[in-house]
């Protein structure tokens, strides 16, 4: 009997636990814009049966995970279990409407923020980078009159939360996720305009960067490949048409502040837009300098080519710390 009762005591508070994250009720329809991975769980990305929405079809839609929420969960008939998980840039809801389910008694019926964006978008300062990887191919091959002297180069558009990654993804290419054996990951496949672009603004390309950044990342994203690209692309194009990009090419040999970077942030993108942009820096082995040599800026929102990189920032959260809070701005080629 004794066993008994604590048996169900500990039903009940594992009950209780579960009953105390909040769930947003929705109803309406789901329609995928794409072909998405659909999961049991959001954290771990567990997808028995390895589901996806098709592009143009229509799910029940039946909560979402908060009240801005990131993910919607569906309804998908024929899969075990039937209820998954979709980001919510995998399509659009019609005819829905929401009620917030209280995370515990007497709480106020609202689901916590995350306090993370949706997204990473990770810029490099090619020359700094180059200065601590000199045997890369895309680093022997550093030109002054080429794109990666003067401007942001890419590394990455990240969804989140950080562990986000490798959705539906063979075993062997998880495995085959190593610069030494990028070359054997999956081509990526993009039109020649796409691929001309990406292999200017990603000097990486010549180390199949590209390749490791998909398998990783891209997988989780919810688009093709050249969507991936395509949205990266267009939000580079907008850093370096800023006074962000400007700041750093005057600068080239002298020293910034993570304060400065965020100020020419704001100037660019609207006040408050540096909050979300975090400085990181490397040590140059041969001399011990201190280089910029990455911008993170947390994101949140649906991203296209056409998206406004100002939105974007302005609709994440701030970042609670700048990072790096003082380096170099490096010259192209080996200092």
């Amino acid at each position: 009997m004794r066993i008994g009762v604590v048996f169900g005591l500990a039903m009940l508070a594992v009950s209780l636990a579960n009953a105390a994250h909040a769930e947003v009720k929705m109803s309406g329809t789901f329609v995928a814009d794409a072909a998405c991975p659909a999961t049991q769980a959001i954290k771990n990305g567990k997808n028995p049966g390895n589901v996806s929405t098709d592009a143009g079809k229509s799910y029940q839609l039946l909560a979402g995970n908060k009240d801005a929420p990131t993910h919607y969960l569906i309804l998908v008939p024929g899969a075990d279990p039937e209820r998954r998980w979709v980001k919510v840039t995998c399509g659009h809801v019609s005819g829905s409407s929401a009620s917030t389910v209280p995370a515990a008694p007497g709480g106020q019926g609202k689901a916590a923020p995350s306090g993370k964006p949706e997204y990473v978008f990770a810029l490099s300062w090619q020359p700094a980078f180059c200065e601590t990887k000199s045997s890369k191919t895309e680093c022997r091959a550093q030109n002054p009159n080429e794109f990666d002297a003067t401007n942001f180069t890419l590394h990455g558009l990240w969804p989140q939360p950080n562990g986000n990654s490798y959705c539906q993804v063979a075993a062997g290419d998880k495995a085959n996720d190593n610069p030494a054996h990028w070359k054997d990951l999956p081509p990526v496949n993009l039109d020649a305009g796409t691929r001309k672009e990406l292999d200017q603004v990603m000097p990486g390309t010549a180390s199949q960067l590209e390749r490791h950044e998909w398998i990783k990342h891209g997988t989780c994203y919810g688009k093709s490949q050249q969507e991936y690209f395509s949205d990266a692309l267009g939000l580079m194009r907008q850093v370096n048409a800023s006074p962000v990009r400007e700041l750093f090419v005057k600068t080239i040999g002298g020293k910034l502040t993570a304060d400065q970077i965020r100020g020419a942030f704001d100037q660019a993108f609207g006040a408050g837009a540096g909050d979300r942009v975090r400085v990181s820096c490397v040590i140059d082995p041969s001399n011990g300098r201190r280089l910029i040599g990455e911008l993170t800026l947390g994101l949140a929102g649906p991203i296209s080519p056409n998206a406004s990189l100002k939105d974007l920032l302005l609709a994440s959260v701030p970042t609670n710390k700048a990072g790096c809070p003082i380096g170099t701005v490096d010259a192209i080629g080996f200092q």
